[in-house]
Formats: structure tokens, C-alpha cells, sequence
């Protein structure tokens, strides 16, 4: 899993500390997870956007792993490589972030950027040595 993760993470130029993050968040690393609103995989992709990204089978963890990390991508340079934006619309869609013109006053998203941002930062303080 690690591994899939680095080397998305450096095909993508993404920290892998956040692609890391962004797949425990999701699934808690778990290649079969399926959502209740159907996202599947270890990145947690909707039947659609897997499509969009060239993944054939999201329970593969490889296929899922690079097209979550290619969404992510795509949403850290729509957002102008603003993180928290990013991942509020990795989990809300980035029509909520136009819409709302920020993270949306979502529970759930709230919660999922503002835990994830906690991972980071907790990762950050140890690599530091903190």
C-alpha cells in the first residue's frame, strides 16, 4: 500500500504524507471500502470520476491509489495548491468550493479536512523531530 502510495505521490509531485493521509481518511487503507454513496476503494472514487481518470477497476489498489492522487492533483492546481481547499473538494466536489467560495458548511467535510490537516501536522511535528 505504502508503496503505491509513493510512488503516486511522486508521479504527481504530492507530498505523500497527503496522499497517505487522504487514503487512511477514506478507507483506512481498505482496497474493498464502498461508500453508501458508491465510492470505491482505498481512495474512495466515484464510479464517474474513476471512469474520468482511466481507472478500470477502483478495488485495485494501484489503479485506485494513481487516480485518487491524479484527483487530488488536479484539485490542489485548481485551487491554486491551497490544501485545505483541495481536500474539502476531493471529499465535496470542487462545485461546492465555488459555490460556497470556500470549504463548504458541510459536517462531514468540515471534519474530513480538518482531520486530515491534523494527520499532516502530526506527521510534520515528527518528522521534525518534535
Amino acid at each position: 500500500m505504502r508503496q503505491h502510495i509513493q510512488v503516486a505521490a511522486t508521479r504527481f509531485g504530492i507530498d505523500h504524507n497527503l496522499v497517505d493521509a487522504v487514503a487512511w481518511q477514506e478507507s483506512r487503507y481498505n482496497p474493498r471500502a464502498l461508500s453508501t454513496a458508491g465510492a470505491r476503494g482505498v481512495m474512495q472514487l466515484m464510479p464517474g470520476t474513476a471512469r474520468q481518470l482511466g481507472v478500470r477497476n477502483p478495488h485495485d489498489v494501484e489503479q485506485n491509489v494513481v487516480g485518487g492522487t491524479a484527483y487530488l492533483r488536479q484539485q490542489l492546481e485548481r485551487f491554486g495548491n491551497n490544501v485545505p481547499l483541495a481536500l474539502a473538494a476531493y471529499n465535496a466536489g470542487p462545485g461546492a468550493v465555488i459555490k460556497y467560495g470556500g470549504i463548504p458548511p458541510y459536517r462531514e467535510t468540515q471534519d474530513y479536512v480538518r482531520q486530515i490537516m491534523q494527520r499532516l501536522s502530526a506527521t510534520s511535528a515528527y518528522r521534525a523531530g518534535y
